[in-house]
């Protein structure tokens, strides 16, 4: 697989996809605003979590030892080969060769194992060259990617790159939600750890420099996804900007350095 390059406001200029790179921890509300986002912009959309959490359940139904970096390593070329996943805000999908593993990557139990496959640096290196060529292959006008490390690898030269928060509570209120059957409890613990886990392999809780702050702990969903749109808009001027409406609102709940804003 060929390592493509980051997109640049000059390749923008000539026609390249506008990129949307996003950041966050669990319960900010990265997938559902991007997505809706992206919907709105008529851009696509691509959720680079679900890559490592396929190659996670990939290894353990390989029988895989996940403590084993060489034995993770050398499943890459398979599971790239094998691996797909839908790129429409409209469709949700995720698929490894001929197995639908849409909703077994996102068990508790693959959750709390993805940790075991990031850290292995064959694992990161191989699915940031897939996410660059995916992006850089869009037939959209444009891709709004969210992950981990988004605003400060995969795509640092985006021409917007975006930080989502929310107060921990928050997080996990919103996340137990999407938990049927699971106790707040079990959430926060899975929240929690999940945060203290990834925190070692990147940084997704400060934002890096030219990387706008959204805190959604006081926004609801349309709220939020208006002052996404405003700051995509901001950052990434163009034709797309006719499909994003209240533009012009007051961005209140953005920040543009890393200090704390009072709220």
């Amino acid at each position: 697989m060929t390592e493509t390059t980051p997109i640049s406001h000059d390749a923008l200029a000539a026609g390249t996809p506008v990129v949307v790179a996003v950041d966050g921890p669990a319960g900010s509300g990265k997938s559902s605003v991007c997505r809706e986002s992206a919907r709105r912009l008529g851009f696509g959309y691509l959720d680079t979590g679900a890559a490592y959490r396929a190659l996670t359940w990939f290894a353990i139904d390989s029988g895989c030892d996940l403590d084993d970096v060489d034995a993770v390593a050398a499943l890459l070329p398979s599971f790239i080969d094998r691996y797909r996943i839908s790129e429409s805000p409209d469709e949700r999908w995720v698929r490894v060769g001929e197995s639908d593993v849409t909703e077994l990557i996102r068990d508790t139990a693959i959750s709390g194992e993805v940790w075991r496959v990031s850290r292995v640096p064959a694992a990161r290196e191989a699915l940031t060259a897939l996410f660059r060529s995916t992006m850089a292959g869009t037939t959209s006008p444009g891709i709004i990617a969210e992950g981990r490390d988004i605003t400060t690898v995969v795509a640092a030269d985006a021409p917007a790159r975006i930080l989502m928060t929310a107060d921990e509570a928050v997080r996990i209120a919103r996340r137990a939600g999407e938990k049927v059957g699971e106790t707040v409890a079990a959430v926060a613990e899975s929240v929690s750890a999940r945060d203290a886990r990834d925190a070692e392999v990147t940084n997704f809780t400060e934002a890096a420099d030219g990387v706008t702050v959204l805190d959604t702990t006081r926004l609801d969903f349309e709220q939020s996804v208006e002052e996404f749109l405003r700051i995509v808009a901001s950052a990434a001027p163009g034709p797309h900007q006719t499909t994003a409406p209240s533009l012009a609102a007051a961005p209140s709940a953005v920040r543009h350095d890393n200090t704390k804003e009072s709220r």
